[in-house]
């Protein structure tokens, strides 16, 4: 049992150091700046029963998104923007899930079992209060000293997807058997549940620093596929077709993804969602430019602090509502005026009949009397 807690502990670490590479690389050159353009932000409308989770965006062609530009996280400056284009985010929910696609242009790249040799994406969100989007948290604690009691209120919530080793149009993340085990991994497709107070504490839903002890309760909540444009097959694809498409073709990347807007979750590592409420977002994206693989902390960013997500209340309700107490009103009207109307009709043959066809009196000559 200690060895197998043992491994599993060691599994989630170079899980981690997989996923985000190693925390060496994420250093930084001078002073951090941050000019954010403080008035955009994400809307999650009320829509439910429109959404497949499928990675194909066809279902989301009538539902508005916000248009970011992508910079480098570590040197957000518009002459280093990615080459390939915006990204457009778009998100709605349905009472309980929240789904979210991330749409990007970008020549296709694909190596099966190289992760860094093809694109990836990230959302990280705000869980404690006083948890920063600079530094994944912004703890100031060290690998060796950041614990749940030391890192306090730095907590943030990462989802990411990393496609090497996932087929296009197939729902990776969350799954029976990782979380059996009780951790927020995907050994399948590599869309994992994580959580960070900076980016040398960072760790699987249920696992953390030495010492800690694993949370069986913990598990991976998010699920999602991805898809690019240039795919000429609809009907599915296998591994044993990878690459899926020709590298190097122009087309558009779609990340598609969903979670429960509220969760199991009781160690504070993973963000809940609110009707009516606000939450902090950041969204991430990875590319193999002319070819290179990319590193852990080499990713795009939309912006260089949150970004807010607004999930929408009850005003779908409200409008539909209105639109039933409408109709309804106009139903109870016209059904009144019919019945007005028919009866006018009767009063009109009537009154016609007894003009036009009189009821003949006999005549008495006044001898008779």
């Amino acid at each position: 049992m200690i060895l197998m807690f043992h491994y599993s502990f060691m599994l989630s670490l170079l899980l981690a150091s997989f996923i985000f590479g190693g925390v060496e690389s994420h250093q930084e050159s001078g002073e951090w700046r941050c000019e954010s353009e403080s008035e955009i932000r994400v809307y999650s409308d009320f829509k439910p029963g429109v959404i497949t989770l499928d990675g194909q965006a066809e279902d989301w062609k009538d539902i508005d998104g916000s248009s970011f530009s992508l910079l480098p996280a570590l040197d957000p400056h518009a002459e280093n923007e990615f080459q390939g284009g915006k990204m457009i985010i778009k998100s709605v929910h349905d009472g309980h899930d929240v789904f979210f696609l991330l749409q990007v242009d970008g020549d296709y790249a694909y190596s099966k079992g190289e992760g860094n040799k093809c694109p990836s994406v990230a959302l990280m969100f705000q869980i404690g209060d006083s948890a920063t989007y600079h530094n994944m948290g912004g703890c100031e604690e060290h690998s060796t000293s950041c614990t749940n009691k030391t890192c306090k209120g730095h907590e943030v919530d990462i989802m990411h997807f990393s496609i090497g080793n996932a087929i296009p149009g197939r729902l990776y993340g969350g799954n029976p058997l990782d979380n059996r085990d009780g951790n927020g991994g995907d050994r399948f497709g590599h869309l994992v549940d994580v959580y960070s107070w900076n980016p040398h504490c960072r760790y699987l839903d249920g696992t953390g620093p030495s010492g800690s002890a694993n949370d069986s309760s913990a598990q991976n909540d998010w699920k999602g596929a991805w898809w690019h444009s240039s795919f000429t097959v609809q009907s599915g694809f296998v591994a044993d077709e990878s690459p899926y498409a020709e590298n190097g073709k122009q087309g558009t990347y779609f990340f598609e993804f969903s979670r429960p807007l509220r969760t199991m979750d009781r160690l504070q590592q993973d963000v809940q969602f609110t009707i009516g409420g606000s939450s902090k977002m950041a969204i991430a994206f990875w590319y193999p430019v002319d070819g290179q693989p990319w590193h852990g902390s080499g990713h795009y960013s939309v912006n260089c602090d949150w970004v807010p997500i607004d999930i929408s209340s009850d005003a779908y309700l409200s409008d539909k509502s209105a639109n039933t107490g409408s109709s309804s009103s106009w139903n109870i009207a016209s059904a009144f005026s019919l019945i007005l109307s028919v009866a006018a009709l009767c009063v009109s043959v009537f009154v016609s009949y007894r003009v036009f066809n009189p009821k003949n009196v006999g005549f008495t000559p006044m001898g008779n009397l």
